[in-house]
């Protein structure tokens, strides 16, 4: 038998091994009065993201919710990964946020996780300055020493900063779980092809598939 017939990347989640990561849950772009709307007129929102906070407030964030908390009963790591700058000016950003434009201050509002998905006790929560958690925080260092080899993502937006935490992750040895009801960006067309395109990285699963190996 070759090494290629035996290994697989349809792994169940083992919890001693295993952490949930949240991406980008957070009031900037989680909330209909984060900053990263405040320059679109009422009919420009709605053109443009009615769909998004539809998904997220009647699928999306509940199925976050029953993620963390199964995953909390479970024994999993449960760690979060916001876009918040180290300095108030944002002159730490990379350079691609600083071409887009947006900065999310240290300590505002904005780079904070939702009330509905807030941390508890000490649960890790890394503020980032790039699309990939991997790049601008020592996560990959933190989860070795946490003993991680398995990472069950969810998170906003599912073709840009998810996507780009699952390619790394990939890379650097962890096994993935993708929970795709429990991701959003802004079209269903760019869900679903960003879910299609991703799956040669990672194992996707449903919320409800989720749950059912933790318990």
């Amino acid at each position: 038998m070759t090494t290629a017939t035996t290994l697989s990347r349809d792994v169940p989640i083992q919890p001693k091994q295993t952490a949930l990561l949240f991406i980008d849950v957070q009031n900037f772009a989680a909330k209909r009065n984060g900053s990263e709307f405040k320059d679109t007129t009422p009919q420009e929102f709605e053109q443009k993201y009615a769909w998004y906070f539809q998904q997220l407030e009647t699928r999306v964030v509940p199925n976050m919710q029953r993620l963390q908390k199964a995953a909390r009963q479970a024994g999993v790591e449960v760690m979060y990964t916001t876009i918040e700058s180290l300095t108030l000016d944002g002159r730490d950003r990379s350079l691609d946020y600083k071409i887009t434009g947006f900065n999310v201050p240290k300590g505002s509002w904005d780079g904070k996780v939702i009330d509905e998905l807030a941390p508890e006790g000490d649960e890790i929560w890394l503020p980032k300055v790039s699309s990939s958690v991997f790049v601008s925080t020592h996560i990959d260092y933190i989860l070795r020493n946490l003993g991680v080899k398995q990472l069950v993502l969810s998170g906003i937006v599912t073709d840009q900063c998810v996507e780009s935490a699952i390619r790394d992750a990939c890379d650097l040895g962890y096994l993935v779980t993708q929970v795709t009801d429990a991701c959003a960006t802004y079209t269903q067309e760019r869900h679903d092809f960003s879910i299609n395109a991703i799956k040669g990285y990672c194992r996707q699963r449903t919320t409800d598939q989720v749950i059912a190996e933790l318990q």
